[in-house]
């Protein structure tokens, strides 16, 4: 990577054609940086067409570029090693398109998520990309949503964000502007690239325009919970996940400090449907009916959040190990998520020292990439020089083979995801 400190900010401005703006950033701005690394120049596109200009200029000037929308999950994964250009992406607000008789939606990506969910909730649908609350509050967008891949409770029932995306279009680093999946004219030979941008953090290139699959808002819904001995719990909560109940959501939050935990489970549907549903699992649980719980959707809380992945049966392990490294290293570790086993753990502890041990325990209950993963996804400066924020990875090869081969140069992101791609 020969990235220059110095942008020619005349040269990037007349590569957009008036079509956005450039401004070079001073000292000390906040909205200059990314995680805390200064950047020296934000471009703001408007159009598809502006993004592949200004990254094309800015490849040509050997500038290293991280995409950005509302902002609201920067410090998520590692920080880049150097940022010349922030690519603000918020100027691409349109929603391109909605099907809502083939329930399907195409949006830019710096459409706010809550803006989606608005237009498509006119024609009882929803994308459900349950992202943490106070995101979504804050404007998170599509193409942040889709870089960062956040899991929430409904995962269980309706899969992953990544499941639900048709297609995305996608300026790599030197402007290419590169298209995969349904509802594009154009796909990338040899690659999912839908898939493979989901999650990566912007480091394979820039998405600009998604596709996703839409579902009808279910007319009804129920929570039903229990709380009790962590172990007792999880054993609870693998029953109502195997069973025939068909939950949309199972999930599990165990406080910090605490012996014991809560299943939640929610099922939705015809209200009838939903009704006996809620009395079966009621009886199944010897739970009581509820309306979601205070922490229902909302990320732990701790200094330091990881997420964590792992089997069916092996959130009982997790729980344990929780417990075990609160009182080994006197952390506090608050587990909350999915029994069907995506989760985060909020951690609290006094020094870096603590951390990299209670994430270390955390992983021995996942002892392989196929048993599961303890991810840190965001965690102070002074705690993250001595910390793996990724632990194991599987195919840490190929990702690198992939990133060389749509970014050889480096210059999107590098750094901030697994193994410094």
């Amino acid at each position: 990577m020969a990235a220059s400190t110095h942008p020619d900010v005349r040269a990037l401005a007349r590569s957009l054609d008036g079509d956005g703006d450039v401004r070079p950033l001073e000292p000390g701005d906040p909205a200059g940086s990314i995680d805390g690394v200064p950047a020296s120049v934000v471009a703001r596109p408007t159009s598809v067409a502006g993004v592949s200009a200004v990254l094309r200029e800015s490849h040509g000037q050997g500038l290293v570029t991280v995409a950005r929308g509302a902002g609201t999950a920067l410090a998520w994964g590692a920080p880049p090693e150097q940022v010349d250009m922030i690519l603000d992406t918020t100027g691409l607000d349109r929603l391109i398109e909605h099907e809502a008789g083939d329930l399907v939606v195409v949006a830019e990506a710096g459409l706010p998520l809550q803006s989606l969910q608005s237009e498509v909730g006119r024609a009882g649908q929803e994308l459900v990309a349950d992202i943490p609350p106070g995101r979504l509050a804050a404007g998170s967008t599509v193409g942040g949503t889709l870089a960062t891949a956040p899991s929430g409770p409904r995962r269980l029932q309706r899969l992953a964000l990544r499941d639900l995306v048709l297609g995305t279009t996608v300026v790599l680093a030197d402007g290419t502007v590169a298209t995969s999946g349904g509802k594009v004219v154009k796909n990338v030979a040899g690659y999912d690239l839908a898939k493979l941008v989901t999650g990566s953090f912007g480091t394979l290139g820039v998405i600009v325009r998604a596709a996703f699959r839409l579902h009808p808002v279910q007319p009804a819904r129920a929570v039903v919970q229990r709380a009790g001995p962590m172990a007792d719990v999880a054993a609870l909560a693998r029953r109502i996940v195997a069973s025939q109940l068909a939950p949309a959501a199972v999930e599990i939050d165990r406080p910090a400090d605490s012996d014991e935990a809560t299943v939640a489970v929610l099922l939705e549907g015809t209200a009838e449907a939903v009704r006996h549903r809620a009395e079966e699992a009621a009886a199944l649980l010897d739970g009581e009916l509820t309306s979601p719980p205070s922490w229902w959707g909302h990320l732990p809380g701790g200094n330091v959040l990881a997420k964590a992945t792992t089997t069916l049966t092996g959130v009982t392990e997790l729980l344990s190990a929780a417990r075990d490294a609160e009182q080994r290293y006197g952390a506090g570790v608050a587990i909350r998520g999915s029994a069907a086993g995506v989760l985060h753990a909020g951690i609290t502890a006094s020094s870096a020292d603590g951390v990299a041990a209670v994430v270390a325990r955390l992983r021995t209950a996942a002892p392989s990439p196929r048993e599961g993963t303890v991810t840190v996804l965001q965690a102070p400066s002074e705690m993250r020089a001595d910390l793996d924020p990724w632990g194991p990875v599987a195919g840490l090869d190929l990702m690198r083979g992939i990133k060389n081969r749509l970014d050889p140069g480096r210059t999107l992101a590098p750094g901030r995801f697994v193994g410094g791609i």
